[in-house]
Order: structure tokens, then C-alpha cells, then sequence
């Protein structure tokens, strides 16, 4: 028989007759696909999520917390009706649960291409921790995307009803150098992630300055979202 699970402010209760499994942080990797995101940063995309969580850093980040596991799920968005699990929930605790997440994340095929849902996307992956096997204190959707939400319901009413749960969501806005026949490029999304997207208790943004730049953004994003520090590494600040 399948747990149920229901959402409450400041984390997740477990009923039923199976136990969720307690870790330090339940993270949904939400990352935008829309047509503005070609094949190759596509392909950079899924390397820079799977090159740093195999980041020995980034392990290490892992293993500082009381329950030494993280879990992790990876989902991709585009419109407001386009969304997708490509990894289920896993549990990260070693070397060899990494790498195992992260060839599943770059093995899998392209789910779609469309418009920009990010209200959509933080709505999909609010549905995500209802169906995860874990519990913890802090619940995190880590967006990640090139352009502002031209699709679906205002994005600041997802964010608001997300925070309500007790979810915290932090941002990675990519100011793509090379955008989409489409659209523009959005030099200011930064402040429009800042204004509209993130928000909840320790909520941060890292701004990749172009896909190219998008392994060590995520590399720095993960470790101060898994660690919940309050500043970047410095090591990890060098490189930026």
C-alpha cells in the first residue's frame, strides 16, 4: 500500500503504514527546456547538473548533515501543461548513488520543447514532494531557466502558494548569449528571478552568465543549497 503523504508549513508528515525515510534536504532540480534552450545548451544543462553532483564537494556538502543523505529528483518544464520527472526520487549519500543519479540524468531523452512555464514548473514540483519517500525539515525546488514565465498562471502566485507549504525555492537565471529566434535575450533576469521567483527562509539566487558558465553556477548553487550556508565558498567564489 502506497504512503500517503500531505504537505504542512515547515516540512512533510508521513501517514500510513509505511515510514518515510528521513534525509537533510528534499531537492526538486527543476530545469527549463523551452524552445529558446537549443540542442548544446540542452547538453550543458544535463552535464552541469550531473558533473556536480558527482563534485566531490558537493559529497562532502552531503555528508556534513546530521542524516548524511540528500534526496533528489529531476524534472524539466517548458509550457504551462509541459512538465516531467525524468529521475524519480533517490536517495544521495555516497559517491556511487551520484554518479548512478547523474548518468540517469544525461542518459534520459529530451522530453519536450515549448513556451516558459516557471509557474507551472514550481506547481509540478510542488505535487513532486507529495510523492516522495523521504522526510525532512527543509523542502527546496531549485529552478533553473534562461527566461521569464510567459505561460501559464502569474509566477508569483505559484511562488506564494509553495511558501505557504513551507518550500523554499532558489534560482539559477542563465542570461543566454544566444537566444531563440523567438524571444529576446533577457539581460535583466536576474531581477526578475529575485522579484518573482524565489523566496522562503535562506532563499538565494547564482546567476550563470551564459550556458557556458552553467556548470560552475550550479556547482556553487548546490553546495550552499545542500550545506544551507549562508555565503558562497570561497574556493567555489574564485571561480565565478
Amino acid at each position: 500500500m502506497r504512503c500517503l503523504l500531505r504537505l504542512f508549513v515547515g516540512g512533510l508528515l508521513s501517514v500510513g503504514v509505511a515510514a518515510a525515510e528521513p534525509v537533510d534536504l528534499q531537492l526538486v532540480l527543476a530545469v527549463d527546456i523551452s524552445r529558446s534552450v537549443d540542442d548544446e545548451e540542452f547538453r550543458m544543462q544535463r552535464e552541469g547538473y550531473a558533473d556536480a553532483l558527482k563534485d566531490p564537494r558537493v559529497l562532502a556538502s552531503i555528508l556534513s548533515g546530521g542524516h548524511r543523505a540528500i534526496g533528489v529528483t529531476y524534472m524539466e518544464w517548458s509550457n504551462a501543461h509541459l512538465q516531467r520527472q525524468v529521475v524519480k526520487w533517490t536517495k544521495i549519500s555516497d559517491g556511487e548513488s551520484a554518479a548512478l543519479f547523474a548518468e540517469a540524468i544525461v542518459s534520459a531523452p529530451r522530453s519536450f520543447a515549448g513556451w516558459t512555464s516557471i509557474s507551472g514548473a514550481i506547481d509540478y514540483a510542488v505535487r513532486l514532494f507529495e510523492l516522495s519517500p523521504f522526510e525532512s525539515e527543509r523542502l527546496v525546488i531549485d529552478v533553473s531557466g534562461d527566461g521569464s514565465n510567459n505561460s501559464g498562471r502569474p509566477v508569483a502566485e505559484a511562488r506564494d502558494d509553495a511558501l505557504k507549504l513551507g518550500i523554499t525555492i532558489n534560482g539559477l537565471p542563465i542570461v543566454n548569449e544566444r537566444p531563440s529566434p523567438w524571444l529576446p535575450a533577457e539581460p535583466n533576469l536576474d531581477e526578475y528571478y529575485l522579484q518573482n521567483v524565489i523566496g522562503g527562509p535562506g532563499s538565494f539566487l547564482i546567476v550563470a552568465e551564459d550556458f557556458t558558465s552553467f556548470q560552475t553556477a550550479i556547482l556553487a548553487k548546490l553546495i550552499r543549497e545542500i550545506a544551507a550556508a549562508p555565503s558562497m565558498p570561497s574556493d567555489l567564489a574564485e571561480l565565478r
